[in-house]
């Protein structure tokens, strides 16, 4: 059901930083989609994290977020989607200095239910470098930015156009 204050559209964001390398996948994918001028989507490129993100996806009925990822169990440009439960076991309580992404979304969901967007999903490129400052993405993950695209409008499609649950059994 979506909820009077929610406007019908989806907002990308793309997170990282435009000088660390591989952090920059983030904002490539968020560019791409820019690119694409799609009537019901709105992008933002940003180097923030935690609560920072609650005012930017608020009033949205759909946020995808992008970013980069780096939990070396995959190989460099991996892109992975995840759902915000996914990352469950990563909240905790913190200062509001110190909150990740899962934490910002859950306190996000408990302060103001009636304008977090009424789905959020991720789409994230497994990384090599993000510790070298350089402007240049390394070579496989550069290679990523149009199959992370592809992910992102994937999900968009499956948004606009859920399956109906099978009724016939």
């Amino acid at each position: 059901m979506t909820s009077n204050k929610l406007q019908n559209r989806f907002l990308v964001i793309g997170l990282g930083s435009p000088i660390m390398t591989d952090d920059a996948i983030g904002l490539k994918i968020a560019e791409a989609i820019e690119e694409l001028h799609l009537p019901d989507v709105d992008t933002l490129q940003e180097a923030i994290g935690g609560l920072e993100i609650l005012p930017m996806i608020h009033g949205y009925r759909f946020a995808i977020i992008v970013d980069a990822i780096q939990t070396y169990q995959y190989k460099p440009g991996t892109v992975m989607i995840f759902n915000p439960e996914d990352f469950d076991s990563t909240i905790k309580e913190a200062s509001a200095h110190d909150v990740n992404l899962a934490t910002a979304m859950k306190m996000g969901r408990d302060m103001d239910p009636d304008i977090m967007p009424e789905s959020v999903r991720f789409v994230a490129v497994e990384v090599e470098d993000i510790q070298t400052m350089s402007e240049s993405m390394t070579e496989k993950v550069a290679a990523a930015v149009e199959h992370a695209k592809d992910a992102v409008l994937y999900i968009m499609n499956e948004l606009r156009c859920p399956t109906e649950p099978d009724q016939t059994s």
